[in-house]
């Protein structure tokens, strides 16, 4: 970093809290980095692909608070949302559940980050020392110096490396596995041990890591902002612990309560077999879980610790680390979660209110039941559906659904969600994805397991002068002849599960569940293109 830029950062500091831009608000890092840096005193702008989604975070409403939508790969976007901000926070990463060639699309977002980051010094050079963007600060992965990295940890370098070549100094940050409730990670490592006494894994399992707790990597990354000097520079982060992953599980089964797990190394599991297994057992999908297995044969830990002289913490070491995450799983208080990133893609009929625009009919079979209570009363079994409390009726079929999702790679039911009452647009709630939610008025769910087309389930609580009709539909367009075979494959259970859906759902109400249940007429569907209110089902 030359002198130019130290003065500049000097005087950022200098000025006191100004406005920061954290890329990826919505994610599992970046939803709780928001809160803190509020705490702080920092104005942020939050952005994310969905403003929608953002809006409906706890910190959203926080008069320093603002939300913007930006496009991690377009540069215009980006300028746009980072005009005004003395920094921007860049935790992007295009490693989703669903993704597919993300190194390509990290490539890309990282370009553009450059690109509108030059574009905004420029700005400021022009308007004479105006408000450009001064720094960034990145969060990457620990890349060891391995000629065999997995792709997973080369695009997290790459990635550092295009940030690097702007007019913007970059600070990049270096973690191994982070340790924390809803963590990637956090969430394989409790599944395995949980469901598995006895494990027959790869040889990786002897490799060593250096993890940390989340709420360091949080307070290193506040910390950055608060310390000048760490502008341009990287930093190896990691908790006190060096482990292999055979001593993390020995310690997850200690701290849990468990018996001690038998782990059976052997040679011939290869990553692709190890994805699919953590794949079935695991709520992480294989799409996920295949990059996250590659990068597990590397060792990573810390080449260099200077960070501590510079933004000194009583660092937690893994027991600690565990226990508290653990806690939070059985508070139901996960502020995040790894589910949480990506963006809500909306299906093209939805947008457009145009089916066959959008490639064909949409599908649609439904059901109503009038039950006598308040729509509040209906209200409260509906925003508990799924997770832990299932789906009302027949949940053996709910589960071999999500099981057979699990086998094709997809995401499966046992992501759950992210609370038992709480729910939020952008939440996924076992293999679906919340849309829309309205409190007392309407749920609408998008399918995210593996189907031939795209499915969504709609639930409505409608006001009938003394009594409530609780409504059910599901919507479906159709992908080729695998799509409309699918639709009447499954069509005969809608019957039968919605009206034990229905039925249910009035018990639960407290009302009388013998009440006729009557089949919907088709609907336009933009009817369901209701907007949502920017809060939660509380």
């Amino acid at each position: 970093m030359d002198n130019s830029e130290t003065a500049s950062a000097g005087r950022a500091a200098a000025h006191g809290p100004g406005t920061v831009l954290v890329l990826g608000a919505s994610g599992y890092v970046g939803g709780r980095l928001v809160p803190l840096l509020l705490e702080k005193g920092w104005h942020v702008r939050a952005a994310g692909r969905s403003a929608e989604k953002l809006r409906c975070r706890p910190w959203a409403a926080h008069p320093a608070c603002s939300i913007t939508e930006a496009d991690a790969r377009d540069a215009g976007s980006l300028l746009q949302a980072m005009r005004g901000c003395e920094a921007a926070y860049y935790l992007v990463h295009s490693m989703s559940p669903g993704g597919r060639g993300f190194e390509g699309a990290d490539r890309q977002a990282a370009c553009a980050m450059v690109e509108a980051a030059n574009a905004s010094a420029a700005e400021a050079t022009a308007a004479d020392g105006g408000s450009g963007l001064r720094r960034i600060i990145y969060l990457s992965g620990l890349v060891p110096d391995d000629p065999q990295l997995s792709a997973h940890l080369r695009s997290r370098a790459e990635v550092a490396r295009i940030l690097a070549l702007g007019r913007v100094p970059v600070t990049t940050l270096r973690a191994a596995q982070i340790l924390g409730s809803g963590s990637a990670s956090f969430e394989i490592l409790r599944y395995l041990a949980d469901r598995l006494p006895v494990m027959i894994t790869p040889r990786w399992v002897r490799t060593q890591t250096q993890p940390i707790a989340v709420s360091d990597v949080l307070a290193y990354l506040a910390g950055c902002l608060e310390h000048p000097q760490t502008t341009g520079r990287t930093y190896d982060i990691g908790g006190p612990d060096i482990l292999s992953y055979t001593e993390l599980f020995a310690l997850y089964a200690d701290v849990a309560g468990l018996r001690r797990r038998v782990i059976i190394p052997v040679p011939f599991l290869s990553p692709a077999l190890s994805a699919h297994w953590l794949n079935v057992v695991t709520p992480v999908p294989r799409a996920l879980a295949a990059p996250l297995v590659e990068g597990l044969r590397n060792r990573v830990v810390c080449a260099e610790n200077s960070i501590r002289d510079v933004i000194p913490l009583q660092l937690t070491d893994c027991r600690t680390a565990i226990s508290m995450a653990l806690d939070k799983v059985r508070q139901h208080a996960v502020a995040t979660c790894w589910t949480d990133a990506g963006a809500i893609t909306r299906p093209e009929w939805l947008a457009e209110g145009d089916a066959p625009y959008a490639g064909g009919t949409v599908l649609q079979d439904g059901y109503s039941m009038r039950v006598a209570a308040s729509p509040e009363a209906v209200w409260e079994p509906v925003r508990r559906i799924g997770g832990e409390t299932g789906w009302y009726y027949d949940d053996w079929l709910w589960r071999l659904r999500g099981l057979l999702d699990k086998l094709a790679g997809g995401v499966g039911a046992r992501r759950g969600r992210r609370h038992p009452v709480d729910l939020r647009v952008g939440d996924a709630l076992d293999f679906w994805r919340v849309l829309s939610v309205r409190h007392a008025e309407h749920l609408l769910l998008l399918a995210e397991m593996k189907v031939p087309g795209e499915a969504m389930l709609e639930i409505r609580v409608v006001p009938v002068g003394a009594q409530t009709e609780l409504r059910m539909r599901a919507w479906f367009l159709p992908r080729g002849l695998w799509g409309l075979a699918y639709w009447y494959l499954v069509y005969p259970l809608h019957g039968l599960v919605f009206k034990g859906m229905l039925r249910a759902l009035g018990r639960k109400a407290g009302a009388d569940g013998s009440a006729p249940v009557r089949k919907l007429p088709p609907e336009d569907p933009a009817a369901c293109r209701l907007p949502t209110d920017g809060g939660s089902a509380r």
